[in-house]
């Protein structure tokens, strides 16, 4: 299954006759853009993922339940297998909307789950208690009996021992509750003691979502970065489009305020963001492809990076989105996009 694959065939063509690349020629894609025998190896966990992990986090809240549904049935049908949620989504109603319809369409086992906890209002923080009743809750309301990725959220808790953040952790796999652990809001330092008790035996974190993009490049272009490269960790970033902004759908600060984002979008019509914007206009109109595409693509290009979390609030967004999988940047179209976000 292809659906799409943009900019790879004269690259490839060269290859083959053992021609030398042109700086500005595309880099090759291996295998299919989109469809279901594209995977990556998320990190050293043993899973593979689609190169774009669906978010939930609009589902509950901006999404009605209907309509969550059909992006998730037009997700799978691209050839996507991972799904993104938290416990504080929509106060759980986004697990609830998942599992049912991994009930209604079968589609667990073929379904790489992960979830984030750690910021619900009744099990907020990573202490012990909080984290068993976080996972519980988050099971009950999906519906299943394992959870593949759990991702530590630590912005609500930079306090907690992580020594016992992680042995509660161990209990949680040796109980069959979850698999693999991720992280979110965690500073290179703790990363590092993270992989330190990992040394000792506790559970090592191997994947982390960090909110990165094009317009959204720091904090994690500095140490975060290096420490996710030399621990080998997953990298998953969220934000992708920075709430519909690098999707290109938003160019006045009138069109910003009518969307659900629009503080959030506003500050980014500024210079800068314009920039960003033309430069990815110009990406976009060469490739044939939305703007939103190149923006993924960009992101896929970019070092340590397995598989961003998207999001979407109709069917067709989620056609745009599987683009980005399938559309093969040149090194100028890098260069030009990676100058217009500084």
């Amino acid at each position: 299954m292809r659906l799409f694959s943009v900019g790879a065939g004269a690259s490839v063509e060269r290859a083959q006759h053992g021609a030398a690349e042109h700086p500005s020629a595309p880099i090759p894609i291996v295998g299919a853009g989109v469809g279901e025998t594209v995977r990556v190896a998320l990190g050293e966990t043993g899973f593979e993922t689609f190169p774009l992990m669906l978010g939930a986090a609009e589902f509950g809240w901006n999404v009605d339940l209907e309509t969550s549904h059909g992006i998730l049935d037009r997700y799978i049908e691209f050839g996507g297998n991972a799904i993104h949620t938290a416990d504080g989504f929509s106060g759980g109603r986004s697990e609830h909307i998942i599992g049912q319809w991994l009930r209604s369409r079968g589609h667990r086992e073929r379904t790489l789950l992960s979830v984030r906890i750690g910021a619900h209002a009744d099990n907020p923080g990573l202490g012990s208690v909080n984290l068993v009743r976080a996972v519980e809750g988050s099971l009950t309301r999906l519906g299943v009996e394992r959870i593949d990725v759990l991702y530590l959220d630590a912005t609500l808790d930079a306090t907690t021992n992580l020594e016992d953040t992680l042995a509660t952790v161990e209990w949680l796999v040796e109980a069959g509750k979850i698999t693999t652990v991720g992280a979110f809001g965690f500073s290179p330092e703790r990363l590092v003691e993270a992989r330190i008790l990992a040394s000792a035996g506790y559970p090592r974190i191997e994947v982390i979502d960090a909110p990165y993009n094009l317009i959204r490049r720091q904090p994690f272009e500095g140490d975060l970065r290096l420490v996710a490269g030399a621990q080998n960790l997953a990298v998953t970033p969220s934000h992708a489009l920075e709430h519909g902004f690098l999707s290109g759908r938003h160019r006045s600060k009138a069109l910003a305020a009518q969307g659900v984002r629009g503080e959030q979008l506003r500050s980014h019509l500024n210079r800068r963001g314009i920039k960003i914007l033309r430069a990815l206009d110009q990406v976009a109109t060469e490739l044939s492809v939305p703007v939103a595409a190149v923006s993924i693509a960009w992101l896929l290009a970019q070092r340590t990076i397995a598989a961003p979390i998207v999001n979407a609030f109709a069917s067709d967004h989620v056609d745009e989105l599987m683009q980005g999988a399938g559309v093969t940047l040149s090194r100028a179209h890098l260069a030009d996009l990676t100058r217009a976000g500084i």
